[in-house]
């Protein structure tokens, strides 16, 4: 089986991962595509503002139309500091038959010579670079390059739509009373007011 490990807060969950998720599923015939919400994102170490069981269900929410989408709580579980290594490697472990394939934003690339072991990620895990319409190409850092010389993991490009949204843009236009009807599936939208978030 060939799975698509997407990890981040998802506080909340947006219109944006979602399309990620879906061209990256379309273009590299990805059979699951695996949501995995950390508990503390070692680079964001302030925290997710909803808690671990709220963003949990928005998640549900969100992904319940797609057959071949699961929430993986390895993370979520753990609990403490969530490292995709150490993600991976549990996975490696539980399914040592499946090709594992991780989803990558370009907002994310800059960020990747901070992670702990790159090496090893992109060893457990085959990268799948998402390239946004109307932006950059993204410039892939040398240590991802280095990591993946070998010839033991090909990087993917895969393009996606343009797509004017974040969780953070989110969570303010919460805070203001402003709508966000058409940056969240509409059962988000609607658990974030019924269960009060981001005010």
């Amino acid at each position: 089986m060939r799975i698509g490990f997407f990890g981040g807060s998802f506080d909340p969950v947006h219109n944006g991962h979602l399309e990620l998720a879906r061209c990256c599923q379309r273009q590299s015939a990805l059979d699951e595509v695996w949501f995995t919400p950390a508990a503390v994102q070692p680079l964001k170490q302030h925290g997710p503002r909803a808690p671990k069981a709220d963003r949990l269900a928005m998640l549900d929410l969100a992904i319940a139309g797609e057959p071949s989408w699961r929430i993986c709580r390895h993370e979520i579980d753990r609990g403490g500091v969530s490292y995709t290594v150490d993600t991976l490697r549990q996975i490696h472990a539980e399914r040592p038959d499946d090709e594992l394939f991780i989803l990558l934003g370009s907002d994310t690339l800059k960020d990747l010579p901070s992670w702990r072991e790159p090496e090893e990620i992109f060893r457990l895990a085959r990268p799948l670079f998402v390239h946004r319409a109307g932006s950059p190409q993204p410039e892939v850092p040398a240590i991802v390059l280095d990591s993946i010389s070998g010839g033991q993991v090909v990087p993917q490009a895969v393009e996606m739509p343009a797509m004017n949204v974040s969780s953070t843009e989110i969570r303010s236009s919460v805070a203001a009373g402003e709508p966000i009807d058409d940056l969240v599936p509409p059962a988000v939208a609607e658990y974030i007011v019924k269960n009060g978030l981001y005010k």
